[in-house]
This record gives C-alpha cells, structure tokens and sequence, in this order.
C-alpha cells in the first residue's frame, strides 16, 4: 500500500520560516492531485494549498497565500510547502493528502490518502 510521508514540522518563533516535505512511498504512484490540508486542536481539517499535478496549478488558502508557497518535484514525487512569516495561528498539525478523487480540490473529502501528519507550533 502507498504511504505519504511527511517531514519537516517542528517548533519556531512567529516570523520563522519552515519547510514541510511530502512523499509518495510509491515513485509509480499515479497522482492526480496532492494538497495540504491542517487541523488545529478542536477544529475541522481545513485546506492549506494543493497542486493539480497534470497541469502544475496551485491553490491556496487565504490565510496563507503571498506566505506559503508548493513546490514539487516531478522525478521524486515529492510535494514541499514553504511557509514563511510564520503566526501562532498557522500552528496546526499538518497532513499530505493524494488520490484525488475530485471535485474539489479544497475539499478534505476529495482525497483517498492521507499522511500521518507534522506538528507545527508557531509561538509568538
């Protein structure tokens, strides 16, 4: 079975940078789109930023927009999210999602796969 593998959380100050990785354990791994998704404690697990993999597109959320940026990596697979100027609110644990299964990508429902999730705390 593939497994997303998540790096990179941790904890920093507000204004810090950090930089979360996303693998598939499978390079063969067909992917449609894969997103990040991140739930604070007692709250939904909401949309971060996601990539349709076919086209390179990239959504965000509007808390992190002109913050966060996805890169990926199409030899590796790998998704990253680059999140800078970091605040107390953005800490979350936060998941890699993939098998797409549409129509939204910024609904949590849309994906099949999920990682075990990064914690980020964000002091202020």
């Amino acid at each position: 079975q593939v497994e997303l593998v998540e790096s990179g959380g941790g904890l920093v100050q507000a204004g810090d940078s950090l930089r979360l990785s996303c693998a598939a354990s499978d390079r063969m791994f067909v992917i449609g789109s894969m997103a990040w998704f991140r739930q604070a404690p007692g709250k939904e697990r909401t949309f971060v930023a996601g990539i349709s993999w076919n086209s390179g597109s990239v959504h965000y959320a509007d808390s992190v927009k002109g913050r966060f940026i996805l890169f990926r990596n199409i030899t590796e697979r790998t998704v990253d999210l680059q999140m800078n100027s970091l605040k107390p609110e953005d800490t979350a644990v936060y998941y890699c999602s993939s098998d797409y299964r549409g129509p939204d990508i910024r609904s949590s429902g849309a994906y099949g796969r999920w990682g075990q999730g990064t914690q980020v705390t964000v002091s202020s």
